[in-house]
């Protein structure tokens, strides 16, 4: 008998299919579509270094203390300002910094998930939030959508009884996995609907100043403050070994996810949240980030014109507007999961959709990112992919023997 019991609860933790499949795309020769991570070559990697140097000039010690649970006061004040210039206003004692947006929704589900409370997700939905979502034990219900997100009408089909639907888990920009953007007037009828039903939302936005053409409609959190939790990150616009997001919760949660922030890890690196602050204070991002956009603009162009010329018949897919990903569906009679050691040997590699659901995988879809493999690469591993697939739906159709 083991010495060592885990909590029940520790049964639904499981690996990253998408961190396992990273550990394979390290060998030689793979071109990796896989992996959700920024292009490094974005990192400002000079402008990091010299503000570090200020702040160990002129504010050593307190930099290397510990700091308030709540985050570095300043940093508080430049994201309640930044979400103000989009429609969100509010105040800095709203704001919470934390270990990385992934922690949010860690902090998230420690505060308002019961076992056995329904949570409500898209189909597909953002990986990493089932994972910090599933050692609480919810039921999840899926939401059914289109092309513009999910439906009003499965808002309102939600259960509303003891113990009741938690909140709906919304990922309104360029979403990982789909790329989908949700539009105005569907975030106008979401909005409506969770009012109507008094269902929280919580709105994670990690990717919405990575547009390419045009910024996206008004947060979900602008029309309705006191309904939905808002989660943002700065891994995507300056560097995600950073580890810095923030969220911006009703005045009536945020006791208690600051409680758990607390017991989670007292409070994000104070060291960082001065660095960051230090980069972004007199106006980086708005000549940084730009800069970003073109750049995926560019490969964004060269994967779409890779799949049109590649992809087999009956493949289809959303061109993204922003963000860093394609989502896929291919022919009847294509696993990708199945795939993936065909394409692995092939020396590419890409994410199957199925781990971007909870329930009712729909195993012919896959997600490429497209932020970092070159143009020219990504029409090679484009090209490739297409023969992987190509090649087994011809043995698909040749008679057996």
């Amino acid at each position: 008998m083991s010495l060592w019991i885990p909590a029940r609860r520790s049964a639904r933790l499981n690996p990253s299919i998408i961190r396992e499949i990273l550990k394979l795309t390290e060998q030689p020769g793979v071109l990796s579509m896989a992996g959700g991570l920024p292009s490094a070559e974005t990192f400002p990697v000079e402008v990091i270094r010299e503000a570090c140097n200020r702040v160990l000039s002129d504010t050593p010690r307190e930099a290397l203390q510990y700091a308030a649970s709540e985050g570095f006061g300043p940093l508080r004040d430049w994201v309640a300002q930044h979400l103000a210039a989009q429609g969100l206003t509010l105040r800095a004692d709203r704001v919470l910094i934390t270990t990385g947006s992934q922690q949010g929704l860690d902090l998230v589900g420690k505060v308002m998930v019961d076992a056995g409370a329904p949570v409500a997700v898209e189909a597909p939905t953002y990986l990493g939030a089932l994972q910090a979502f599933n050692p609480y034990e919810p039921i999840y219900a899926s939401l059914a959508g289109d092309a513009d997100g999910p439906l009003p009408d499965a808002l309102r089909a939600l259960p509303h009884d003891a113990p009741g639907t938690r909140f709906a888990y919304l990922v309104p920009n360029f979403q990982n996995p789909t790329g989908r953007l949700i539009p105005d007037a569907r975030r106008a009828a979401l909005v409506a609907a969770a009012q109507a039903t008094r269902l929280p939302l919580v709105e994670d936005n990690p990717y919405g100043d990575l547009w390419f053409d045009a910024a996206p409609p008004a947060p979900l959190a602008a029309r309705w403050p006191e309904g939905v939790l808002y989660l943002g990150s700065f891994s995507k616009v300056l560097a995600p070994g950073l580890r810095l997001g923030y969220l911006v919760a009703p005045p009536e949660l945020y006791p208690k996810l600051l409680q758990a922030k607390q017991a989670a890890d007292l409070h994000t690196p104070g060291f960082n949240q001065r660095v960051v602050y230090e980069v972004i204070k007199k106006g980086f991002l708005d000549q940084h980030v730009p800069t970003i956009r073109a750049r995926y603009q560019r490969q964004c162009d060269a994967m779409a014109e890779a799949l049109t010329r590649h992809m087999p018949a009956d493949t289809t897919w959303q061109r993204p507007r922003g963000g860093m990903f394609f989502w896929l569906r291919l022919p009847a009679g294509c696993d990708a999961l199945a795939l993936l050691p065909q394409a692995l040997a092939a020396g590419i590699a890409y994410v199957p959709g199925s781990a971007f659901y909870a329930q009712a995988a729909d195993t012919r879809t896959l997600r490429l990112s497209f932020v970092t493999l070159s143009p020219d690469d990504i029409a090679e591993a484009v090209s490739l992919l297409g023969r992987v697939l190509r090649e087994h739906l011809d043995a698909q159709r040749e008679p057996a023997p």
